[in-house]
């Protein structure tokens, strides 16, 4: 699973907006598809350089680019792939991204939402939206809240003017 960060949480929700504001989605365009736009909020990188970069490497769907994948073989997709990995990634998260399946995220959702199809905008949204909550939950859970102290009086007497 991946890494809960605030960088990749946000990007889950600014992926998921994106796509509910009516960013162009085609679940067969490497670059339009659920990994697709999660990539293009990751790297920068615009749905045509992600599908060029797709074309100069191996050929197949993401998940077969996942299968494949090998960090030194220097293919432009690699490289990608490289870079979510480094953002807190893994590559069953991906996979999953791809088909809308990873149990824990769909338990999120309600009982009758969680027969998500993989290609319908309105169904990656809601599965972005969840999986940021869940990543958010887990930094939270791990994360430290500072303890503040109260403010000590100073030693210094406070001169007011006289008026």
């Amino acid at each position: 699973m991946a890494k809960a960060h605030p960088h990749l949480i946000t990007a889950l929700r600014r992926t998921a907006d994106r796509l509910e504001r009516g960013a162009p989605y085609q679940w067969g365009h490497m670059g339009s598809c659920n990994c697709g736009h999660l990539v293009q909020e990751l790297t920068r990188l615009s749905k045509a350089e992600i599908h060029q970069r797709a074309l100069q490497s191996r050929s197949g769907d993401w998940n077969e680019q996942l299968i494949d994948y090998c960090p030194t073989s220097g293919l432009p997709l690699d490289e990608v792939i490289s870079e979510l990995l480094a953002a807190g990634l893994d590559i069953d998260d991906l996979r999953q991204l791809e088909r809308l399946s990873n149990p824990l995220i769909l338990q999120r959702l309600p009982q009758q939402q969680r027969n998500l199809l993989h290609n319908r905008r309105q169904d990656v949204v809601a599965y972005l939206q969840a999986w940021a909550g869940l990543l958010e939950d887990e930094w939270l859970r791990h994360t430290p809240v500072p303890t503040l102290k109260p403010a000590q009086a100073s030693p210094h007497k406070v001169v007011t003017a006289l008026p």
